[in-house]
């Protein structure tokens, strides 16, 4: 008899974790299709404990970003369409080395960690699915721009060393923008490309080529995809699985010295008064 109670409360408490374990699953669900484990979240806000910071979100906080009193205010689900909409304006809180503000995810290959990042030697892949709810004018008449997506570099402890820089920041070999209506494509090219390693890990020793715009517009709430292929030496950026932008000259392949890591939603490219930027986000995959 005790040994068939027994079994009983072995069944109910297994029965429970399950229950428990799919519940917890659940929550950590959003309505778009972006597994939150693997990113982090920064947005325009001040983090109240830390003065002139930005607010973020981190594993496994970034869970909850739609009950955060803070977060949900930049980083929020549209269920009409299932998506995540990032939004940021000029709030006068900028992470370290820009003057923007920013609703964005960054790409943590070791879940709660940003100490694990990748080479283009070990190649990477993205896919976005976007839409671009709604952009501020500037007083020109223009529409304020918007960077989408970023490949940024960061540096390792070496070559931290080296430089003697006060952190590891470096450059961002590809921004993809929205302005005025198209997707705009810049990636970073070498100041002196004779530059030896030493020379070349500061990010001032990069700065962007001319750009290249798509060729079909992209108007207000409607959908479009991103793909980014990286592999040694070599940078694919597709849209809509069509048209693609391939770089692959001595400055791709110089920048394979550097460390990576992927970035998607809302870098704000505007510092004037009144001025804001909605992206919707749909699904968001990454793979290394």
């Amino acid at each position: 008899m005790n040994l068939q109670f027994s079994k009983i409360l072995l069944f109910i408490s297994l029965a429970f974790i399950t229950i428990s374990y799919g519940q917890d699953q659940k929550n950590k669900r959003n309505v778009a299709n972006i597994d939150l484990s693997h990113w982090t979240l920064t947005t325009p806000a001040e983090d109240p404990k830390k003065p002139g910071k930005t607010f973020d979100l981190n594993y496994p906080e970034i869970f909850d970003f739609a009950s955060n009193d803070i977060a949900k205010k930049y980083m929020y689900e549209d269920p009409k369409d299932k998506s995540i909409v990032f939004y940021a304006y000029p709030s006068g809180t900028s992470t370290a080395n820009s003057h923007f503000s920013r609703s964005e995810l960054r790409e943590t290959i070791e879940i709660g960690s940003k100490n694990v990042n990748w080479t283009f030697a070990q190649g990477g892949y993205f896919k976005g699915t976007y839409a671009i709810e709604d952009v501020s004018k500037e007083a020109d008449g223009k529409y304020s721009r918007v960077i989408i997506a970023q490949i940024h570099g960061i540096l390792t402890d070496s070559q931290q060393a080296l430089i003697g820089q006060k952190d590891k920041n470096a450059a961002p070999i590809l921004k993809i923008f929205w302005d005025q209506g198209k997707i705009r494509v810049k990636t970073k090219v070498l100041k002196n490309q004779n530059a030896s390693l030493k020379e070349m890990l500061p990010a001032e020793a990069w700065t962007d080529d001319k750009g290249r715009d798509f060729k079909e517009k992209i108007d207000f709430n409607t959908k479009f995809t991103l793909e980014i292929k990286v592999s040694d030496g070599r940078l694919e950026v597709i849209m809509n699985g069509s048209e693609s932008f391939v770089y692959e000259d001595i400055n791709i392949k110089k920048w394979g010295v550097f460390e990576n890591y992927f970035k998607a939603g809302n870098y704000f490219q505007s510092t004037n008064p009144n001025t804001f930027a909605k992206v919707k986000i749909y699904d968001l995959q990454v793979s290394h």
